[in-house]
């Protein structure tokens, strides 16, 4: 399987593993929003090229900067903000793990 499907995969399975473990009464809805965090990737279209294989996300594009990343941890403070900044948190932990491939493998 390619680096590529395998990033977009994780995005939809590990909200999936999180919504299973933690929010199974609101299974559906808590997947969905999570998933929905995957907007966060729009900021690439502020970059030239949008999309360049070799590039890490993390502190590149505006949405993906250290200072976004805390805010979305403040914002799992927050019951109902929570399940967005989870979201966005884990949308940067994959990003991060792709950094690290590209940068170290």
């Amino acid at each position: 399987m390619s680096h590529s499907v395998l990033h977009i995969a994780l995005h939809f399975l590990i909200p999936g593993l999180i919504a299973i473990l933690f929010y199974m009464k609101r299974l559906r809805l808590s997947w969905l929003i999570m998933v929905l965090t995957m907007a966060v990737d729009l900021d690439h279209l502020l970059a030239n090229p949008i999309y360049d294989p070799n590039r890490c996300s993390i502190d590149f594009h505006p949405l993906h900067s250290y200072l976004a990343i805390i805010l979305y941890g403040f914002m799992t403070v927050v019951p109902k903000t929570r399940l967005i900044g989870l979201g966005l948190l884990i949308h940067m932990a994959i990003d991060l793990g792709e950094c690290f491939r590209i940068h170290y493998a």
